[in-house]
């Protein structure tokens, strides 16, 4: 099978792409109440270390991506049963992303649509990208990376008006410890579910590139956040945004000059797309990785239809509603994903670590 490459340039707009894709639209880290801002900055920080364990892994082992550094350091029996889990991981989550535009999408702006129209019409050109290939999708990337972080501006600008530094102050009236408990959910979602980079991605243009794709990604991607963070508090203040599902949404509906510019709300809707294309696709390119590994397939094209297409059955079974999606993010998901993004890695490199050592 062909090496697929990427350059420094398109891995940076990619993990930015990824990390903002689908939270600009989410306040999470709520917990933290008015130091929402300075919750995600620890976020950011703590998740550094962690990101520079993926970095390490792919150092350690050149061309290849989580799933085969798993089975090296495991061996086969062991590694394919953590790659099954990792797997279906990578397949569950891609599906919420998916799921979850899908259901912004029909609460939202196309509410008299038949749900199935609104997922094919967004899985079938996510199915197009992957099996195009990872080049594709970074220049795909590079050229609405640009479209996406210009809308994110101009909806900041419009909003000033509208803005209140209250929402904000005093900062840590309510002390220390709504902030902690805050970095856990901001860490998770989205900082470290860059995890799936390390199985979606293997080859980069210099051995030294994982280190600045992964870094300068992490560090534009937490200043956006922070920034979309603080707008939504800034504008709809903490009751608000803790009671409304798509808090971007609600604030950029609420921008109103005259009579001549009303419903910019489509600024968020064609952001949320724009990203949660790129994130749905960057998942299902994992998963179908996934797949070929454990079957003992070295080409993964020939099964992302049928990956994307189990992904939109899953939608549809896995959450009866928004509410009940909401309640499983807000109140599972974080504690299911911390294995997955930062316990095994952590344990796959001690592995590495020691397979070095002893030079096997």
């Amino acid at each position: 099978m062909q090496k697929e490459t990427i350059s420094d340039r398109q891995g940076i707009s990619l993990m930015i792409m990824f990390i903002i894709g689908t939270s600009t639209i989410f306040v999470t880290g709520l917990e933290a109440k008015k130091d929402l801002w300075l919750t995600v900055i620890l976020a950011a920080g703590t998740a550094l270390p962690i990101i520079l364990v993926y970095v390490r892994l792919h150092n350690n082992f050149p061309e290849k991506n989580l799933f085969e550094i798993i089975e090296i350091c495991f061996g086969k029996f062991i590694g394919k049963a953590i790659n099954i889990v990792y797997t279906w991981f990578v397949f569950h989550t891609g599906t919420l992303v998916f799921m979850n535009w899908g259901q912004f999408a029909g609460e939202t702006d196309l509410i008299d649509t038949p749900l199935i129209i609104i997922y094919l019409g967004f899985i079938l050109p996510c199915i197009w990208i992957v099996k195009e290939g990872i080049e594709v999708m970074g220049r795909w990337v590079n050229i609405f990376l640009p479209l996406l972080s210009a809308l994110i501006f101009v909806a900041s600008l419009l909003l000033i008006p509208s803005m209140n530094i209250d929402h904000i102050l005093p900062v840590l009236h309510h002390g220390i410890r709504p902030v902690i408990q805050g970095i856990l959910p901001v860490l998770i979602f989205p900082f470290t579910q860059t995890v799936v980079f390390g199985m979606a991605f293997s080859s980069f243009k210099r051995r030294k590139s994982s280190y600045k794709i992964y870094i300068v990604g992490l560090l534009i991607g937490g200043l956006i956040i922070l920034s979309t963070s603080l707008l939504n508090l800034l504008v709809l203040g903490v009751e608000t945004a803790e009671t409304t599902y798509y808090p971007a949404h609600e604030s950029v509906s609420r921008i109103r000059i005259g009579d001549f510019l009303q419903r910019v709300d489509v600024i968020v809707a064609i952001g949320f797309t724009l990203g949660a294309f790129i994130k749905t696709s960057i998942y299902l390119l994992a998963a179908c990785k996934g797949v070929s590994k454990i079957f003992g397939h070295q080409n993964y094209r020939f099964i992302v239809t049928p990956v994307g297409l189990l992904m939109l059955n899953l939608s549809y079974f896995v959450h009866h509603s928004l509410m009940e999606y909401f309640k499983w993010i807000l109140e599972v998901f974080y504690y299911y994903a911390f294995p997955f993004h930062i316990l095994l890695p952590l344990i796959i490199l001690l592995a590495a670590e020691i397979r070095k050592k002893r030079g096997i």
